[in-house]
């Protein structure tokens, strides 16, 4: 009964060290196992699905600016980023650029940025973008701003932005300013 016993726990010792060296791609035994599904679902695993390319912040002396870069989703699911935070600036809102009685203006973005399952959402001038309000400092070229994204369910997101000189389609992130000259 011994040899019997040690004969099947040697032979899946050796099933899992050939699994464990082999191909890699995953076992349908592993793909079906509860805890990677639990892993998957868990709001703490929501931002290794979401990442940001090319981040960055326009440069500013102080008072108002916005960063923007794309943000790109390679989850199952859609992701709603709902609020953002810096250590560069008391205040942050997700907005969005619209026409308003044949003028452009920026308001907060209700419900935030929805980045589709496996597709993106751009951040850029003159659209969707991430305000940065009451600024105390100067923004300089290169500087590395850190941001903080917050996800509908739970769970952040950060990256940084690197500050960029950028004069674009003359928009001005100052309170109850024309966005004319943009479309």
């Amino acid at each position: 009964m011994f040899s019997r016993v040690m004969l099947v726990v040697l032979s899946l010792g050796a099933v899992t060290a050939t699994a464990a060296c082999g191909s890699e791609e995953p076992s349908s035994a592993s793909a079906a196992s509860p805890s990677a599904v639990a892993v998957a679902a868990s709001p703490s695993s929501a931002p290794a699905a979401l990442s940001i390319t090319d981040p960055w912040v326009k440069t500013a002396k102080k008072g108002m600016t916005a960063a923007f870069g794309t943000l790109v989703n390679n989850s199952d699911s859609d992701v709603t980023v709902i609020a953002g935070s810096t250590p560069v600036a008391p205040m942050v809102e997700l907005h969005e650029v619209v026409e308003s009685k044949g003028k452009m203006m920026m308001r907060p973005k209700k419900g935030g940025f929805v980045v589709p399952a496996h597709g993106s959402h751009v951040l850029q001038p003159g659209g969707d973008h991430i305000m940065v309000m009451d600024v105390p400092g100067e923004i300089k070229p290169g500087s590395e701003v850190p941001f903080t994204l917050e996800l509908q369910g739970g769970g952040t997101y950060t990256f940084t932005a690197l500050g960029k000189d950028f004069a674009g389609a003359k928009e001005n992130y100052q309170p109850g300013a024309d966005m004319g000259g943009m479309g």
